[in-house]
């Protein structure tokens, strides 16, 4: 992973007002971030890069989502070791904590963290998307494989290879491929 650059990007923080705060929002702006502070619940249309939120005294409904959901990455802002704390924290999202009161040196490690757990976690969502997909169509490859191996008189196990090899030829999966040549098996019958 790169070194992520942070300028123009839009944080929100969302935590009362203090002059710890307000020594987050300057180190924030100092990395180039646009920053946004108040104590109100986000918006679900809100567009923002980054949110910084206050775990110590953040409620359901601060933020418009549920953990893995998270469209952005989340800092947790915490001064509590309870446990309920850390995890309303992780329920929220939070890919990274930044310990009350707020040292500057933590800030731009924490967003790094977030960021990058935020990547890790959308790829995996994606990752299972598609291999979710992928089982379901197992049917069809299943279906696909008998019409070629009735087709051209051959085993399950050279239907298979000669379905592999087309998709590998049309670099297209084997689901798609399969899909294909159902589909035209029905237009054509």
């Amino acid at each position: 992973m790169s070194t992520p650059n942070f300028v123009g990007l839009r944080a929100v923080i969302l935590h009362r007002a203090d002059e710890g705060i307000e020594r987050l929002a300057r180190q924030l702006r100092r990395l180039g971030l646009d920053v946004d502070r108040r104590w109100a619940p986000l918006g679900p249309q809100e567009q923002c890069d980054i949110v910084l939120v206050d775990a110590d005294q953040g409620w359901g409904g601060l933020l418009p989502w549920a953990g893995a959901d998270a469209p952005v990455p989340v800092v947790a802002l915490l001064g509590s070791e309870a446990p309920g704390r850390i995890a309303w924290a992780i329920e929220q999202g939070a890919g990274s904590i930044i310990a009350k009161p707020i040292a500057q040196a933590s800030v731009y490690p924490a967003l790094v963290l977030a960021l990058h757990v935020f990547e890790e976690r959308r790829a995996t969502r994606d990752q299972i998307a598609g291999m979710s997909a992928r089982l379901r169509l197992r049917g069809i490859v299943h279906q696909a494989v008998e019409a070629i191996a009735r087709a051209h008189e051959v085993g399950e196990d050279a239907a298979f290879r000669r379905l592999r090899e087309t998709a590998m030829q049309r670099r297209m999966t084997l689901e798609q491929v399969a899909a294909d040549l159902l589909a035209r098996r029905k237009d054509a019958g």
